[in-house]
């Protein structure tokens, strides 16, 4: 399995129902940060000058996901006069739109809660993450990132017959593979 970061292709969507300091909607100026692996990795999105609490970026960031990566971070914020202000906060597992049998290059469209700085839901962002890249087997995209996104292990099934006849009944038995 190769150890090498794979690129996401993230469209954040818009957001709704965004509040500032829990009491405010959203005016204007709201913009995303999306992350990987704590500071590694960082995108921005536009800012919405005149989307107020449900704000429309549709704006494509192409995100590095390094395989011992465990989560994406989306981070809205809105642009004040005293600074920045952290509106919400998502994060969002790996094993969400990597790993098990999704086609190479297949498309999420993933909506999250967002959580404020005291863990309080405040509004909801909605995206489109797409896993950049395959192998020639098809199945590189999903695979490469797997082993951080999920514990899962492949699974051994043998046949059972019954009798002279064969195939009448598949029983899977869990071996796990070292």
């Amino acid at each position: 399995m190769a150890t090498t970061s794979r690129a996401l292709e993230v469209t954040v969507i818009s957001g709704e129902g965004l509040r500032v300091d829990r009491r405010r909607p959203v005016k204007k100026n709201a913009f995303v940060i999306v992350r990987t692996n704590s500071q590694n990795s960082r995108s921005t999105a536009a800012s919405d000058d005149a989307g107020g609490s449900s704000p429309a970026w549709n704006e494509k960031l192409v995100v590095e996901m390094p395989p011992h990566a465990w989560f994406l971070t989306v981070e809205v914020r809105c642009r004040a006069n005293s600074g920045d202000k952290v509106v919400g906060t998502a994060r969002i597992p790996a094993s969400d739109f990597v790993g098990g049998n999704v086609p190479a290059n297949y498309l999420h469209f993933l909506s999250y809660r967002l959580r404020d700085g005291r863990g309080e839901p405040n509004g909801i962002i909605n995206l489109s993450v797409r896993v950049k890249g395959a192998d020639q087997n098809g199945a590189g995209a999903a695979a490469t990132c797997a082993a951080a996104a999920s514990v899962s292990r492949p699974w051994v099934g043998s046949a059972v017959v019954v009798g002279k006849v064969a195939g009448g009944v598949v029983t899977g038995v869990p071996v796990w593979m070292a």
